[in-house]
């Protein structure tokens, strides 16, 4: 199991209130990894990320996706070493600056639990 799968399986195990799909998109590349569906009615998508360094690395056609539906996106990243070290979560209109600064960029959320919370209370 990928890094990006054990992510997932986490994340799943601790947002028991939003229904997922995950999304495997062969035929329309940057689609985000995730769609949740969560208590308030609300569909938004999720792209995860794993990474070992401060940068994030995302495909052109995730980075499209991100520029072209800016809202009810996001983009949650585990940093597995280093002093950003934890799960972070950013907003898909935030895209440009998490490109350039990496997870020196403030997230919205941080912690599994806390990014989880967010993701469930969202408002439609």
């Amino acid at each position: 199991m990928g890094p990006e799968a054990k992510l997932y399986k986490k994340l799943r195990k601790v947002s028991k209130d939003i229904s997922w799909i995950r999304v495997e998109n062969l035929s329309s590349l940057g689609t985000p990894d995730l769609l949740g569906y969560n208590i308030n009615g609300k569909f938004f998508t999720v792209e995860l990320k794993v990474t070992k360094t401060n940068k994030i690395r995302l495909s052109p056609h995730q980075k499209a996706f991100h520029i072209k539906h800016p809202n009810n996106t996001f983009i949650l990243i585990k940093a597995l070493t280093g002093s950003r070290k934890g799960v972070k979560l950013y907003e898909g209109k935030n895209l440009m600056e998490l490109d350039a600064c990496g997870l020196k960029l403030e997230p919205l959320r941080q912690d599994l639990r806390a990014c989880c919370s967010y993701l469930t209370w969202l408002e439609p």
